[in-house]
């Protein structure tokens, strides 16, 4: 076999979860297996979230690897949205049970990792390795909303996901914050500070 034949593991990455103002920031890492190739990838947020949960439990199963990293609210308070946003990236990549070759990044930055990487603007929507990271983190974040809505129904985590609609700040307003919550975000901050 000539080296040029050997294929490369190219592993995508996205993260989701950056404009909610409560819970963790979800990224995933995926590498596809060429030979088994899945219909219909799109980026997570043009698809229905039936089409999600159905691509979701194919890509775990046809994909070579994946795994799952994320960065915690706290997390994102002490460091920031955007690190935090990498950092759940570089520890989705590092779970991975094989290495791969190259790693595929959604956004316009790589984490800081000792790999070959680069970021692709729009990747989602671009590159199927990418566009499968994408699926899966949203599938396994909504999932998460909804196990918090049960916790706290009066706040409705599993209609809005957690982003800053009128309902979530209204009910930020009569209830006050979760320890999910995000404090350095503007409309959870304001909420404590009135408090």
């Amino acid at each position: 076999m000539q080296n040029n034949d050997i294929k490369k593991l190219i592993a995508g990455v996205d993260e989701v979860g950056r404009g909610p103002l409560v819970g963790a920031v979800v990224a995933a890492a995926v590498i596809l297996d060429p030979d088994n190739p899945i219909e219909g990838l799109a980026d997570s947020k043009k698809l229905s979230e039936k089409k999600r949960e159905q691509l979701s439990i194919e890509i775990k199963k046809k994909s070579l690897a994946w795994a799952f990293g994320r960065a915690e609210a706290e997390e994102i308070d002490e460091i920031n949205i955007l690190q935090a946003s990498l950092l759940a990236m570089k520890r989705a990549v590092e779970a991975l049970p094989i290495k791969p070759d190259h790693v595929q990044i959604d956004g316009n930055r790589c984490p800081e990792m000792n790999y070959s990487m680069e970021a692709i603007v729009k990747g989602d929507s671009k590159i199927a390795a990418i566009s499968a990271a994408s699926i899966i983190a949203k599938v396994a974040r909504d999932h998460e909303m909804q196990l918090l809505d049960k916790q706290y129904p009066e706040y409705g985590f599993s209609a809005h996901k957690g982003y800053p609609t009128k309902k979530h700040r209204e009910a930020l307003l009569e209830h006050g914050a979760i320890s999910e919550h995000r404090v350095s975000f503007k409309p959870v901050r304001d909420v404590l500070m009135n408090k």
